[in-house]
């Protein structure tokens, strides 16, 4: 396994895609001194994409591009605005309750940091605040798409490590929801000390306005909801979910807001093919190693290594955790989800820790390195598009960091608050 770890890493250094360099690094293992046939690849890369389960990635992809391209995100702003539009930094809290209702909707980090920043960039720069600021606030605040249902993330998760998908969407609710409260208070207190919006007056939303932007947007608000809920009672699997949600997306587009035509229908389900292609290939090569890593007993002795520092189970997590951090700085979460968790799930549930409780945590932390130097996904597509320096970047997002860096030290400390909705509902 060292060869593979060598080629690997060689070969993200020289930027080739992820897929190829995980396929290219197992296939090395087979070729340098193993007895094992080498048929074995394609049957194991065949293999890791025959799960009923899996169905929902593709899925749920689709129903993310259709229902950007139907409509909802500009009525999902206007209800954001009407709850945050007379807050100091009024902008940078539209972004982050916006990533929070939009994480129902998208599912994907990266997706709806892009649509942010395409949207809402230019218009934060322009009301005076500064790029770096504009820029942390969207990359950061779409790190609640993390937990918030439906994760493409989570489900990866709950697919490898044979965890309820359902239990792990409840659990992911109040984070979520926290996380949007800690991001929020941090805009605020930077937004109040610079003086952003001072010369922008805006009055606070009347009730009746208010429940007007929530009419107008009920039928996006409405659809992790239904999703927890079918998922709940049994309505549907993640897998039929997934199917509900590609069918749900079409008729409001179509029928109701009536803004979905063939056109833009065509156009998401090309980026849809173009998302899933990508990660799906990445799901195959994957299977490979995770074969490798099982055959080589590495989940065993990394459990026996990890127990041999400490049994007690948050200082087991901590080590866990800081680990990912420093994994997710160079290496893209889903590749992440993949190869580590059939490696730390089994050592976490040695010391008694929940898979629901560490999947939340995982997640958080992985997706958050898609924000982070040297190698953040997230922070290059919004530094990009809204032409933000990256340096500056990081020099903004730092209260944002450490923010995130204690409310995952509170999640992990006090594991009720993500167990509380899964213990009482399932």
């Amino acid at each position: 396994m060292l060869v593979v770890a060598i080629v690997f890493f060689i070969l993200l250094f020289l930027n080739m895609p992820v897929a190829f360099a995980i396929g290219i690094a197992s296939l090395m293992y087979f070729l340098v001194g193993s007895d094992l046939p080498i048929e074995i690849t394609t049957q194991r890369m065949v293999a890791g994409t025959q799960s009923f389960p899996l169905l929902a990635v593709p899925f749920f992809i689709l129903a993310g591009n259709l229902m950007n391209a139907s409509g909802i995100t500009d009525r999902l702003i206007g209800f954001s605005n009407a709850l945050t539009g007379h807050l100091k930094g009024s902008l940078a809290h539209v972004s982050i309750v916006l990533s929070t209702v939009m994480g129902g909707v998208s599912g994907s980090a990266n997706a709806d940091a892009a649509m942010q920043s395409r949207i809402l960039g230019q218009k934060m720069i322009d009301r005076g605040y500064s790029g770096g600021y504009s820029a942390a606030v969207i990359a950061i605040s779409s790190l609640i798409t993390a937990t918030i249902p439906p994760s493409i993330g989570l489900i990866l998760y709950g697919y490898v490590g044979q965890v309820s998908i359902g239990r792990l969407f409840l659990a992911g609710i109040i984070p979520g929801i926290l996380m949007m409260v800690v991001l929020m208070v941090i805009s605020y207190i930077i937004a109040a000390k610079r003086g952003y919006d001072s010369n922008v007056v805006q009055k606070r939303a009347t009730f009746k306005e208010i429940m007007i932007a929530t009419k107008e947007s009920i039928w996006a608000l409405m659809f992790p909801v239904i999703l927890v809920v079918g998922i709940r009672f049994g309505i549907f699997t993640a897998s039929e979910a997934g199917a509900f949600a590609v069918v749900y997306a079409i008729v409001i587009g179509f029928f109701v807001y009536r803004e979905l035509n063939w056109k833009n229908f065509k156009e998401a389900v090309s980026q849809s093919v173009t998302d899933n292609a990508s990660i799906l290939l990445i799901i195959s090569v994957s299977s490979i190693l995770g074969f490798l890593i099982t055959y080589d007993r590495l989940p065993q002795n990394a459990a026996d290594f990890l127990i041999g520092i400490t049994s007690n189970s948050n200082l087991m997590i901590i080590l866990i955790l800081v680990f990912l951090v420093i994994a997710g700085m160079f290496i893209e979460s889903t590749v992440l989800v993949l190869l580590l968790t059939p490696i730390f799930l089994p050592i976490v549930q040695t010391v008694g820790v929940d898979p629901v409780h560490f999947g939340i945590l995982m997640m958080t932390i992985v997706t958050f390195g898609g924000m982070t130097p040297p190698v953040g996904v997230t922070m290059y597509t919004t530094t990009s598009l809204m032409k933000v320096p990256v340096e500056e970047y990081v020099k903004e997002a730092i209260p944002f960091i450490l923010g995130v860096f204690a409310l995952v030290l509170l999640l992990t400390f006090v594991p009720a608050i993500v167990m509380f909705l899964p213990d009482l509902f399932m």
